[in-house]
């Protein structure tokens, strides 16, 4: 376990991060300007169909301005900033990367959220709040990169409130071999992709009842699609984030879903009444 999470350090390393986010943030205005997470959308929402799939997931999970919401693999803090500011709810994250956390933090801090979202370094394997403390946690494009899925979802189980909602927007395996480099992975050594029957069993068995099932797949390409013939997006966006070679991560991510090898899901689990 260990050995598999450093490669996801070392992929999610970004170093300089914070720095380079506020140079990319001069082209919308002067340190002292107040953001909107809507400004960000372009750079903080690390996953594919960006702020649209958040919006959606969000609202199949059913949150609310009373909802205390994790979201697991919090990258720099997109979705949380988006629910805290469209719901008024209170968002924690948590994320394996230092860098991506600082980056988080000075981002929320550009929104006036700090009092409203929180973030911290932790492994999703070992979450570090005590049992049933959440109403909802969020998953998005997270579990590709880690190996013991039963554990995982067991932590995620373990800090849900009974009766809270696990929602989970992740990429899955389909048929054949992806082509890397991917933007979670630039070799198979830090990939762990399962088919979407193998998440599905792996988080029932972890103590969850499937409330929403949906396969994403072809919104996904009709995303890309429109992504290529759109041409290169705007700074900032999220090669700010990931690097150089982020156009390349990006591009083998639409062959793959193009060619049928991965697709796309979105789920929503209610936490069982005990725990397995």
């Amino acid at each position: 376990m260990t050995d598999s999470l450093d490669g996801v350090r070392d992929h999610y390393r970004a170093t300089g991060l914070t720095e380079r986010l506020k140079t990319a943030l001069t082209a919308l205005g002067p340190e002292d300007k107040r953001l909107t997470p809507q400004q960000l959308g372009a750079l903080d929402q690390f996953h594919t169909r960006g702020l649209a799939a958040t919006v959606e997931l969000a609202r199949f999970a059913g949150v609310t301005a009373d909802s205390s919401v994790l979201d697991v693999g919090s990258g720099v803090g997109g979705p949380a900033r988006f629910l805290a500011a469209t719901y008024g709810c209170q968002v924690t994250g948590v994320d394996l990367s230092e860098p991506f956390v600082d980056a988080a933090r000075y981002l929320t801090g550009r929104t006036g959220q700090s009092g409203q979202v929180s973030f911290q370094t932790a492994s999703a394997l070992e979450l570090p709040f005590d049992d049933g403390r959440f109403d909802v946690v969020l998953l998005q494009h997270v579990a590709m990169n880690i190996s013991d899925r039963a554990r995982l979802y067991c932590e995620i189980r373990r800090v849900l409130k009974s009766g809270g909602r696990f929602a989970t927007y992740d990429v899955v395996l389909n048929s054949g071999e992806p082509h890397y480099p991917v933007p979670w992975a630039r070799t198979p050594a830090t990939s762990c992709l399962l088919s979407a029957g193998a998440t599905r069993e792996a988080i029932e068995t972890a103590g969850f009842r499937t409330l929403t099932w949906q396969d994403d797949t072809e919104a996904a390409k009709d995303w890309i699609v429109q992504l290529r013939a759109s041409g290169p997006p705007p700074s900032p966006n999220l090669g700010v984030v990931m690097g150089p070679d982020f156009a390349q991560l990006s591009a083998n991510l639409g062959r793959n879903l193009l060619e049928g090898r991965l697709g796309i899901l979105t789920a929503v689990f209610e936490a069982a009444s005990t725990n397995p």
